[in-house]
C-alpha cells in the first residue's frame, strides 16, 4: 500500500473514532444531551468502547483472509487505544458524576453491583495491554510473550459485553447484536487456525 494512501486510511480512522467523542462535546456545547446527561455520556462512552475494541479484534481475523489485507495490522494499535481511551472516559464518567470521587461509595457499588464489578475487570484488563502497547515493550518482553498477554483483550471484551447485558433492564435486547459480532470473531480464530493446519498437513 502506497504511503499516501496509508495516511489517507489512517485520518479517517482518526476522524472515525474521534466521532462519539465529537458528538458529546457538540451535545454538551449546545446543552442537547438529553434529559439525563450523565446516562448519556455514560451510555455513548461505553458503546463506542465496544466497538472500537471489536474492530480491533476483527484485524487478524481479516487478515488471514487474505495476504492483501495485511495492511491492516497497522490500525490494531490505534484501535486499540482509542478503546481504552473511551473505556477510560466511561469509568471516569460514573467515578465523577455518579459516585462524586466519594472511594467508599465505589469500593461498595464494585462489591455490590455486578455489572460494575464486570466493566472495573474489563478496564483493568486493558491496562497491561496498553502499557505495554509501544515497540520497546514488544522488545523486551519478546514476541510470543507479547502475544500471549494480548490475547487478555478477548477477556476485557468478553467482561465489557457482559457489562453490557448486565447494566441493561431484562428484556432489553440492546447488547445482542455486539454479542453475536463478538461470538463470531471469537469462534474466527480457532477455526481459521483449524484450517490452516488442516491445509500444511493434508491427510
Amino acid at each position: 500500500m502506497k504511503r499516501s494512501t496509508l495516511i489517507t486510511f489512517k485520518t479517517i480512522a482518526w476522524l472515525a473514532c474521534l466521532w462519539p467523542l465529537s458528538r458529546l462535546l457538540w451535545g454538551a456545547a449546545t446543552n442537547n444531551l438529553g434529559a439525563d446527561p450523565t446516562a448519556t455520556i455514560t451510555f455513548a462512552t461505553g458503546l463506542a468502547t465496544l466497538r472500537i475494541l471489536t474492530l480491533s479484534l476483527a484485524i487478524t481475523p481479516l487478515r488471514r483472509l487474505s495476504s492483501r489485507l495485511g495492511w491492516l495490522i497497522k490500525f490494531r494499535r490505534l484501535l486499540g487505544l482509542f478503546a481504552f481511551f473511551y473505556a477510560s472516559l466511561h469509568l471516569l464518567t460514573y467515578i465523577a458524576l455518579y459516585a462524586g470521587f466519594d472511594v467508599n461509595a465505589m469500593a461498595a457499588d464494585i462489591a455490590k453491583r455486578r455489572y460494575i464489578t464486570a466493566g472495573v475487570v474489563a478496564w483493568l484488563l486493558l491496562l497491561p495491554l496498553v502499557a505495554t502497547s509501544t515497540n520497546w515493550a514488544i522488545r523486551m518482553l519478546g514476541g510470543k510473550r507479547w502475544s500471549r498477554l494480548h490475547t487478555l483483550v478477548y477477556a476485557a471484551a468478553v467482561c465489557g459485553v457482559i457489562h453490557y447485558w448486565w447494566q441493561v433492564k431484562p428484556g432489553v435486547l440492546t447488547p445482542l447484536t455486539i454479542t453475536v459480532v463478538l461470538a463470531v470473531l471469537l469462534l474466527a480464530r480457532p477455526i481459521q487456525t483449524w484450517m490452516q493446519r488442516g491445509r500444511a498437513h493434508p491427510a
